[in-house]
């Protein structure tokens, strides 16, 4: 009989699944574009992370990881990832807010030459500690919506004084990490973790960017009633012309059964919505942090809060009514007792666009200070590479049809 054995590698089973990362590492071994280059790196540390943290390494760069928030940290990545030459991990399973701070210290206390965050926490953290220099940071990189929001935020106060590319903004990022890896994953673990079926209930859900529409036009799929609500009038068309019902907050809290945050905003639901709510109803948050959810207000109207099973905590109100909070209000897709964060096939593209952004500033052209869209070119780098590795082919323009749209005088063309 054959002998059956445990992986010792964490990252083994996703590595066939990121094409586009394995294809970047076997050029990066070649040519090293980050030799010499100290790349700091602030994420989720689940597997898919550490496959993007190998790809730099292998490209030649010195890394230093660390977690962007303290409930996705695993351990066994963590511990993989310290194993390896040319890799320094700044975080540990169960570690606190205090932890977690004190890594982000001690990792920039290394003086890396390039940002890869997610949520802009390191790049805050640089900035907020005035005995710190930027003088030789050659740019950052940024994944997220959030991230990206608070860069410009320093960027429009003045302070910051280095390049940051918006990886969050580009296509092959956005049109599929944000619609379709946050929807899928978000509702899978809301579904698992509750054992609940969404088909014929109301999922209302706040926000409606990428994030937002991606949760919303799955939980639709599946058979759920959706609701949406916005502050920004154009999205709030689109959500409706996308066949959802938008309400204000105060309205949709009186029809939910499910509520997912997507906004990365704060105290999007609080107590006046906690009031209106049916009995049984669910919250979640898919958009930034713990902050989305006033939890500290739902808690001051229980009479009794109670652990039900990891990741679901029920507070029962003075009127009888209970409701549920999921992964204590933090990101239920990678921080909820079966979250296994976004499918690798979608990360290998955001993490592929991560790193050519970071080789960009590297070993590119000097940038202005300031908030970047990721060049077009890299872009495309990323989805050829992915259609590559789908084996997928497409047409491409004749010369004649590139002379006619390169022309404003048509008529002779044809």
């Amino acid at each position: 009989m054959v002998e059956r054995h445990h992986a010792d590698d964490p990252l083994a089973r996703l590595r066939e699944r990121t094409p586009v990362l394995q294809t970047l590492s076997e050029a990066g071994a070649e040519d090293l574009p980050f030799e010499g280059t100290a790349v700091a790196v602030s994420s989720h540390l689940e597997p898919k992370t550490g496959i993007f943290v190998e790809t730099l390494r292998d490209a030649g760069a010195e890394v230093l990881c660390t977690a962007n928030d303290p409930e996705s940290v695993h351990g066994d990545v963590v511990a993989h990832l310290d194993a390896q030459p040319g890799i320094t991990a700044f975080a540990e399973p169960g570690m606190s807010e205090a932890d977690l701070d004190r890594a982000h210290r001690e990792l920039l206390d290394r003086e890396p030459d390039v940002l890869a965050t997610d949520g802009a926490e390191l790049l805050a953290k640089l900035y907020a500690d005035p005995d710190r220099s930027t003088d030789e940071i050659r740019g950052c990189t940024e994944q997220t919506t959030s991230g990206v929001s608070r860069a410009r935020a320093m960027e429009a106060d003045g302070v910051l004084d280095v390049p940051v590319f918006a990886v969050n903004h580009t296509p092959m990022k956005h049109w599929f990490d944000n619609v379709h890896g946050t929807g899928e994953s978000a509702l899978t673990n809301v579904m698992i973790s509750t054992n609940t079926v969404l088909s014929g209930r109301t999922v209302v859900v706040a926000g409606y960017g990428y994030v937002g529409r991606g949760v919303a036009t799955k939980a639709r799929a599946i058979g759920a009633n959706t609701v949406v609500t916005e502050v920004d009038p154009r999205k709030a068309i689109r959500a409706h012309m996308d066949g959802h019902r938008v309400l204000p907050m105060d309205e949709a809290a009186d029809v939910g059964d499910l509520f997912v945050t997507a906004t990365g905003n704060c105290r999007v639901l609080r107590a006046r919505h906690f009031e209106r709510m049916s009995d049984g109803a669910m919250l979640c948050n898919v958009g930034h942090r713990d902050v989305e959810v006033a939890v500290a207000e739902l808690a001051d109207m229980a009479t009794e809060i109670t652990d039900l099973e990891e990741g679901i905590t029920r507070y029962s109100l003075a009127d009888g009514r209970e409701i549920d909070l999921l992964a204590e209000g933090k990101l239920v897709n990678l921080t909820g007792p079966y979250s296994q964060g976004h499918p690798a096939a979608v990360m290998d593209s955001t993490f592929g666009a991560m790193f050519l952004a970071a080789r960009e500033l590297a070993v590119g052209t000097e940038r202005e200070p300031g908030v970047h869209q990721l060049p077009e070119r890299l872009d495309r780098d990323i989805a050829r590479l992915k259609l590559d590795a789908l084996g997928v082919e497409i047409d491409s323009l004749t010369d004649l049809q590139q002379r006619y749209l390169d022309a404003w005088q048509r008529d002779e063309i044809v």
